[in-house]
């Protein structure tokens, strides 16, 4: 009769099977997988490394590392992402949130003072920013836009888990098109797409070849989304409303020439954690 295998050996071998296929962090992504697949958090997995694994078991955690040797995101096997202390369902449909972002959000609310009343997140994908300004500030009213059907489904998900309705609006629209006519914002926030294509095929495969390629790369430039929320945005933020947007750090020459072009006249360029000038904001 063979032994059966307990939660350390696993590990072990999953890291093991993670690393031979090129995975960063392979023990992490082990762990959080294992895990996962056991309902237990990383914390808890330690208390029970001697604990032997059934055989269904063992067949969950085999599904999971297959698909992760295979390069797909870890958040999208598990289902879920963390943001701004917000556990937000994560899948195909829609970018996976990442730590700048995270780092915008938290600018805005510590340089944002008062609150702005009126928000709008353009490119809401999963619906991130819009959810984690809509905890921030309770007393706002935030729309999340977003072109995708798709993305916007996830991004209704993740407002009704928060329990942010109808305080965070959805609306499908291509940038501002099919917004409403006349409606003010206090603050636009996005995270475009703004790779170059051949940046875009450069990205890791868990990039590459499993998240959405229209929420990466607008076009052959990199600016073609940025030029059309830059050019849309003065007449739809209110008398000193700001617009705050995550761009390429290679790209602040060309969008303050954009920022003049629509008539702002006053703009920051603002570093992200690594120190790269990654944020652009605008003031009305």
């Amino acid at each position: 009769m063979t032994a059966m295998r307990t939660v350390l050996e696993v590990l072990k071998m999953s890291a093991d099977f993670l690393g031979g296929k090129g995975v960063e962090n392979p023990r992490l992504n082990a762990e959080l997988l294992v895990g996962h697949a056991l309902g237990l958090k990383r914390m808890q997995l330690y208390l029970q490394f001697e604990r032997p694994l059934a055989e269904e078991e063992l067949e969950t955690i085999r599904g999971f590392l297959r698909r992760r040797g295979q390069h797909e995101p870890w958040q999208y096997i598990i289902g879920e992402t963390e943001f701004s202390g917000l556990v937000l369902k994560a899948d195909a449909r829609a970018l996976i949130p990442r730590p700048e972002t995270e780092y915008m959000v938290e600018l805005l609310t510590k340089r944002l003072t008062p609150p702005p009343a009126r928000v709008l997140d353009l490119g809401t994908g999963s619906g991130a920013i819009a959810l984690a300004l809509a905890i921030q500030w309770p007393q706002a009213q935030v729309t999340a836009v977003d072109c995708s059907a798709e993305a916007l489904a996830l991004a209704r998900e993740n407002v009704r888990r928060a329990g942010l309705e109808p305080r965070v609006r959805l609306l499908q629209s291509d940038w501002f098109a099919s917004m409403p006519s006349g409606e003010c914002f206090d603050l636009i926030v996005s995270n475009p797409p703004y790779l170059t294509e051949g940046e875009a095929d450069a990205t890791a495969a868990e990039v590459r070849n499993f998240e959405p390629r229209t929420a990466l790369t607008p076009g052959a430039t990199g600016l073609e989304a940025i030029q059309g929320i830059i050019g849309g945005a003065r007449a739809r933020l209110g008398e000193g409303g700001l617009l705050a947007m995550e761009t390429g750090i290679a790209q602040h020459t060309a969008i303050a020439g954009l920022f003049s072009d629509a008539g702002f006249s006053r703009h920051e360029f603002i570093a992200d954690l690594t120190g790269r000038p990654r944020f652009a904001w605008c003031w009305a």
